[in-house]
């Protein structure tokens, strides 16, 4: 009988949600939909030192504007709770008199200055420094109030398969006896990620690669429970820009919430995040949400880590947004709340320029899809829109900074926009089609290339770095309004 998968991710609520938290939670997301499993969402929320209000609620909210849905935990309960660590002690307790009754837990009674005292004894004797080497002859009596320590009985060599790294050992050098429970009463991660794991039945655990050392300990304390451990994978790390370290905040690296404030949208997110580290054996790049569940398999992770390009997270955003149909992307910009984080200010709740407001639904959905195509965010909309709505500020370095059209003079310029503002006056049909036969006209007449005369025209309608096409952005301006900008050149 096969036995059912059941994956889960623990983050703890100390601080925003990066790339690396979701990518640990999007891959047993993966796993557990594509074999029909279960994903469990469990806070491990012990570090109260750490703890930060507020954190958890973005955590959640985070996953579910991925879509990231689990079948467990917090918003949705579950047969194995609680499902914060916090409100576990009583269990973890349990557990970790299972191991005092065995003989392989016990009371450390040491003070950080004797323990700092056998780090020195054994750098002078220029040897690692193991806590079981100095393990008490006769430990005091658990009562709670000092640190509880698993006594490594029987230190010895760990084999494991890790389904991305492969086959991995670690000798007896490798273990220790690690704290179970701290002063303060709440369990280490070490002790009380396995006592979670083994009540709730997981299968699976898959993390990032800095735990691949802990591992050993791990193995050591499953079998001193006379558990079976579940799956350990390891996923490679998530690297900076240049490749050479992993991705931190100096990099760069921002909260995944950021990432949603500034308009990239979550299809686009979850794309990225699973081809950092993963790929499908093709050249395929864009996957929908259904297409990595059905692609998806631990053995196609890398080993090697994944370099963070947030280039390429841009170019897959607007990629995703041009495949969107124009009432969905209507809906995202006019109604960020789903796009949004919840700590978004009301003075930016629409990703519309403000001068839009006045405007109506057609006249914007006529703007919108002709910037569809330039999109990569949906921030970049106001930049990209906002000369629909209202007068544009002249910025002249937009043609000092253009090689060809500072090589004309302000006098040279001038004739070029008057000889276009003349006809284009006499254009009876205000059409696409009809200006761009206009504007072919104006190339032969003026004897100019289009990078300069049309370059020009764009500028001197638009005084925005980007536009959609001259054709379409003229006739959707109207007649009017295009002239009375050429003529104010």
């Amino acid at each position: 009988m096969m036995t059912t998968i059941r994956t889960r991710f623990a983050p703890s609520p100390t601080g925003y949600i990066h790339v690396g938290n979701v990518r640990a939670a999007l891959f047993p997301w993966l796993l557990a939909r594509q074999q029909g499993g279960t994903f469990i969402l469990r806070i491990e929320d012990t570090d109260r030192a750490r703890f930060v209000p507020g954190a958890e609620g973005l955590i959640l909210d985070t996953l579910e504007w991925l879509g990231l849905d689990w079948d467990e935990g917090p918003r949705r309960g579950g047969e194995y709770g609680p499902y914060h660590q916090s409100e576990r002690l009583e269990i973890y307790r349990a557990w970790a008199q299972t191991l005092i009754d065995k003989g392989l837990a016990y009371a450390d009674p040491y003070t950080p200055e004797q323990v700092q005292a056998f780090r020195d004894e054994a750098r002078a004797a220029k040897k690692a420094f193991l806590y079981r080497d100095y393990r008490p002859e006769n430990p005091p009596a658990w009562d709670g109030t000092q640190p509880l320590r698993f006594k490594v009985a029987n230190p010895k060599r760990y084999t494991w398969h890790d389904p991305v790294m492969g086959e991995l050992s670690a000798g007896p050098e490798a273990l220790d006896d690690f704290i179970l429970i701290k002063a303060d009463g709440y369990p280490t991660y070490n002790f009380a990620h396995i006592v979670d794991d083994a009540e709730m039945h997981i299968t699976h655990v898959i993390r990032g690669l800095e735990y691949i050392s802990s591992i050993p300990r791990y193995l050591s304390l499953y079998e001193a429970f006379g558990l079976t451990p579940p799956v350990l994978a390891c996923l490679p790390h998530i690297m900076a820009p240049d490749g050479k370290k992993k991705l931190g905040k100096r990099d760069g690296a921002k909260s995944v919430s950021d990432y949603r404030t500034d308009g990239i949208l979550p299809e686009a997110m979850l794309n990225f995040l699973a081809s950092m580290g993963w790929n499908d054996g093709t050249e395929q790049e864009i996957f929908s949400r259904d297409e990595l569940i059905e692609k998806f398999s631990l053995s196609r992770v890398q080993k090697s880590g994944a370099r963070f390009d947030e280039k390429r997270l841009l170019w897959m955003s607007g990629q995703w947004i041009r495949r969107l149909s124009l009432d969905d992307l209507y809906t995202r910009v006019s109604n960020p709340a789903g796009n949004r984080s919840s700590k978004q200010s009301a003075a930016a709740s629409t990703y519309w320029p403000p001068a839009a407001a006045q405007a109506s639904e057609d006249y914007k959905k006529r703007v919108l899809a002709l910037a569809q195509d330039r999109l990569k965010t949906l921030a970049d909309l106001p930049q990209l829109t906002n000369y629909f709505f209202e007068e544009p500020t002249r910025d002249d370095s937009l043609i000092e900074t253009n090689k060809q059209l500072k090589k004309l003079s302000p006098g040279e310029r001038q004739a070029l926009m008057r000889t276009a503002h003349d006809s284009l006056a006499a254009l009876t049909d205000w059409t696409p089609e009809s200006i761009q036969q206009r504007l072919n006209d104006l190339l032969e007449k003026t004897s100019q290339k289009p990078g300069i005369l049309f370059s020009l025209v764009r500028i001197a309608i638009t005084w925005a770095p980007f536009s959609p096409q001259l054709n379409d952005t003229l006739a959707l301006l109207g007649k009017e309004t295009t002239l009375k900008r050429l003529a104010s050149f």
